[in-house]
């Protein structure tokens, strides 16, 4: 493993022994690859996720081709905070899962925020 890869690993670990999600408020966790981002809203509790989008959900892939990764991100939140809505969450913990709170995840937590999302 590569030390960036063992640097972001114990910031994930370090976020995660403060951060756990309960039913009243799951966490909204981000996961970015070089050229998708993802989303998910998990119940720790109960261990299950709750609802998840992506860059490769069926409601955006056919829009996101002329969009740079930034703009996607961005899709990506307000699509995540319209699924929580229609499943009756409005607030959630924000957990960046160890990835610096800037540029395509800072996109898709703020237009997660003003699509309705309480973090």
């Amino acid at each position: 493993m590569s030390a960036r890869l063992q640097g972001r690993a114990r910031r994930k670990l370090r976020i995660r022994r403060k951060i756990n999600g309960t039913a009243e408020r799951p966490r909204l966790t981000v996961f970015r690859s070089a050229r998708h981002i993802y989303a998910q809203v998990v119940d720790d509790a109960r261990g299950v996720t709750v609802a998840h989008a992506s860059t490769l959900s069926n409601d955006l892939a056919t829009t996101l081709s002329e969009d740079d990764k930034t703009a996607a991100a961005r899709k990506v939140g307000a699509l995540i905070a319209r699924v929580c809505l229609e499943r009756k969450i409005d607030k959630v913990v924000f957990d960046r899962n160890g990835y610096l709170y800037h540029g395509r995840v800072k996109a898709l937590a703020e237009a997660a925020r003003e699509a309705g999302l309480q973090f």
